[in-house]
């Protein structure tokens, strides 16, 4: 105790060894250690400076930047966070700010950032979306800054941060959703924000609907937009496809959304979509990738609207050349499958007379195999 100490008991030369044992030590002889408050109820940085306290992170106290970029010391720091230690997550966090773009694009450091996003405060956390939105699109092109970003908007807690987000996005989210690597943060957006906050991405979205869904990450992109939407967001974009279904069903890519559109629960508008087809069917049946969208309406459609589809489809005009193109033959199989005991019969009429030139190819064959599938009774 220190009422118990004089100067003089202090000088080396008056040190024995044997005073030193810990059976000599009395308990209160020992000051209790009071830890310093670490928080604030308003949620800001710490009372007590960093540099006073004990912690796990003492040691590397002007290193942590370094240390980030160091496969074995970015876990170590990952795991520090992860444990919540209030002052350790201070110490970190004021030694990346001032470099938290070049860590999030890091290859080992993005994952410091991540981590540290999980577990600061809302005041951190606003502290590091105003240090990158001026840089935001270049790191979710990035591919390890992608990861930070996306970790970034699942992890927005405050509507200033939204904000801030929203707007350093809003005028690239074409390019982003075209991107090999932004893709995936326009996913997160509509996936984490709120249909309210995210709305942005439905109108730039919307506006370029044949620009997004004919390139191969965009129809993802789209596809994924129509499961996170709210009801308007959904009526929204599926109102663009169907104006623009018939462009899109020749697409390599677009027509994988139409297809997607299709499976949907919105009769009505479904058959919106397929008479925008109509008066083009044998045309759309004989290319590669229309030719699967328009077995797809034979399958998903009502019946008024599949019994018209048939019936264009047996037209004796076109049902030749349909018979004999690779793509035509399958969407008229799919015809002899899904029509009504009535118009198969009209169709299998219509086929009869074409088969002695078709009965040595194997379009002929498929077709022929087919029927006698359906109704073995029928002679060909």
């Amino acid at each position: 105790h220190p009422h118990h100490l004089h100067p003089h008991h202090l000088h080396p030369h008056h040190l024995h060894p044997h005073h030193l044992h810990p059976h000599h030590l009395h308990p209160h002889h020992l000051h209790p250690y009071h830890e310093p408050s670490l928080s604030r109820a308003d949620g800001g940085f710490f009372s007590a400076p960093p540099e006073l306290v004990s912690t796990p992170i003492d040691h590397a106290v002007g290193s942590i930047y370094r240390m980030c970029k160091k496969h074995r010391e970015s876990l170590f720091l990952q795991k520090q966070l992860e444990l919540q230690n209030p002052l350790v997550t201070e110490i970190i966090f004021r030694e990346v700010i001032g470099n938290i773009v070049e860590l999030m694009i890091d290859q080992t450091g993005n994952y410091v950032c991540q981590t540290l996003l999980e577990h600061c405060n809302d005041q951190q956390r606003l502290a590091v979306v105003e240090k990158v939105s001026h840089k935001l699109v270049f790191i979710a092109m990035h591919k390890c800054g992608t990861c930070a970003v996306q970790t970034m908007i699942g992890c927005l807690s405050s509507p200033l941060q939204v904000k801030l987000v929203v707007e350093a996005l809003k005028g690239s989210v074409v390019s982003l959703t075209k991107h090999l690597h932004g893709n995936y943060v326009i996913q997160r957006c509509v996936k984490s924000l709120s249909s309210q906050d995210n709305q942005f991405v439905y109108d730039a979205v919307a506006a370029q609907c044949v620009e997004v869904a004919c390139q191969r990450y965009g129809c993802c992109v789209l596809q994924r937009c129509i499961d996170h939407g709210s009801e308007s967001q959904k009526l929204q974009l599926v109102g663009e496809i169907s104006r623009h279904s018939r462009t899109l069903v020749q697409d390599p890519f677009g027509n994988y959304v139409v297809q997607y559109v299709l499976e949907l629960p919105y009769g009505p508008l479904k058959k919106q979509l397929m008479s925008h087809f109509f008066s083009h069917l044998a045309s759309l049946s004989t290319q590669k990738f229309s030719s699967n969208v328009i077995e797809k309406c034979l399958h998903s459609a009502d019946a008024d609207t599949r019994r018209q589809l048939v019936e264009e489809l047996s037209d004796p005009a076109t049902l030749a050349d349909l018979l004999r193109d690779p793509f035509g033959n399958y969407v008229i199989q799919t015809t002899l499958v899904v029509a009504d005991p009535e118009h198969r019969q009209k169709l299998v009429e219509a086929i009869r007379p074409l088969l002695p030139e078709l009965r040595n190819t194997s379009y002929g064959k498929r077709i022929q195999n087919r029927i006698m599938k359906l109704d073995p009774t029928t002679a060909l």
